[in-house]
């Protein structure tokens, strides 16, 4: 199929600073499409000059409304980098459309910062909560953050020092390319600048405590809220490698309790997804709080039980199932999951141990038990005290 549509990575220095093939493009086109700074920025020429559509979700329509024109959206820098062009991909077949990327933002700030890209965390809080930057933060980490507005490094700060980062450097670089370039510095610990909307933020993440929240799996049991029935720290690492978590996959979690499992599911890689049933709602209120503090904004957290509150979910691929076990959860549950698909159930009651003996003598799979002591005071001195045995039953479809 002949392309028709051009998507044209624009920067502050505008056409000017656009290669031949984008600038032939715009010259050509008879419908530009894009926000008012970007029309601002590529302005003159006659062609027929529409704004982004409201709501946003009605942009392919609108584009392929137009198929037979000669059409340009413009979008900053690198259209297929946390840009719109992934979204019209969805909708338009790559062979229709020719991309111009322009440098973007990342690349310049980076230079700006004398930092090297490939060691650094390139993120977006644009349309997102910004509590997803916080499963990056790490000691001499180093984010570059593209904002929402002016209000998202104060958001930022705030969530640094939440964490034990208060002393992270944190840089703002707006209008960056362009004549009205500005930088500001400050600390998350005392950051009050006043920024200008469109920006960009790079902070350089410095632990300021003696033992700050840290990414990866098996957290400290007191970084959750909880009633004190969790997967405990030790378990939720086994079981968190059982479940192998992949950069945008889906996981149930049955019986979601105060969310550890599916908070640090989500915390394990990008994009991740969750979706966890509790028929307690002082439970639920918990795991909503953790999440939001924890960098999981997106965890979906559902009032009921498996197996009816299993009903209507998109197809899983992996499941947790920490209460609620059954074998008709279990027999959804496998027959649910996507190919090549993890289903990890723990059972700490006789009962429940009983039951996965049996399912897994059906369906085979793995069994192990998992016993964790830990040193605590007795006394003067110090002994073991051992946490209840889990029975763990790792199946793949």
């Amino acid at each position: 199929m002949v392309a028709w549509l051009d998507i044209v990575g624009i920067g502050e220095d505008g056409v000017a600073g656009l290669a031949a093939p984008a600038r032939d493009a715009l010259a050509k086109a008879e419908v530009i499409l894009g926000g008012d700074r970007h029309h601002d920025l590529a302005a003159g020429g006659e062609a027929e000059r529409i704004s982004w559509p409201s709501p946003f979700d009605a942009l392919i329509e609108t584009l392929v409304s137009m198929r037979g024109r000669r059409v340009v959206v413009l979008v900053t820098g690198d259209p297929l980098w946390y840009s719109v062009g992934a979204r019209i991909l969805k909708g338009i077949d790559a062979s229709e459309i020719t991309f111009h990327p322009q440098v973007s933002a990342f690349q310049l700030a980076a230079c700006r910062m004398g930092w090297s890209l490939a060691d650094c965390a390139t993120l977006t809080v644009h349309g997102r909560p910004v509590e997803q930057a916080v499963p990056f933060f790490a000691p001499g980490a180093r984010l570059l953050i593209l904002t929402q507005g002016r209000q998202t490094p104060g958001e930022m700060a705030r969530l640094l020092r939440d964490a034990g980062y208060g002393t992270s450097a944190m840089t703002v670089l707006a209008a960056i390319g362009g004549p009205r370039e500005a930088r500001f510095d400050g600390s998350a610990e005392c950051w009050d600048a006043e920024v200008p909307d469109f920006h960009l933020l790079a902070v350089s993440c410095e632990a300021s405590e003696a033992r700050p929240l840290m990414p990866g799996v098996g957290l400290p049991d007191d970084a959750f809220e909880h009633d004190g029935k969790m997967t405990k720290s030790e378990v939720r690492a086994v079981t968190l490698a059982a479940l192998c978590p992949v950069r945008g996959q889906l996981l149930w979690d049955v019986g979601l309790g105060c969310g550890s499992v599916a908070i640090e599911w989500m915390r394990a890689a990008r994009d991740m997804a969750a979706v966890g049933l509790e028929p307690k709602a002082e439970r639920r209120a918990m795991a909503a709080r953790n999440a939001m503090r924890l960098g999981a904004p997106r965890l979906e957290i559902l009032d009921g039980s498996a197996p009816d509150g299993l009903t209507g979910l998109a197809a899983p691929d992996a499941v947790f199932i920490g209460g609620g076990l059954s074998e008709v959860v279990a027999d959804i549950a496998m027959a649910r999951l996507k190919p090549h698909g993890r289903l990890v159930a723990n059972a700490v009651t006789l009962e429940s141990e009983a039951l996965l003996l049996e399912i897994q003598k059906r369906h085979g799979g793995a069994l192990r038990r998992l016993a964790v002591s830990r040193a605590e005071p007795v006394g003067p001195y110090r002994g073991w005290r051992s946490a209840m045995p889990v029975t763990q039953w790792v199946w793949r479809k």
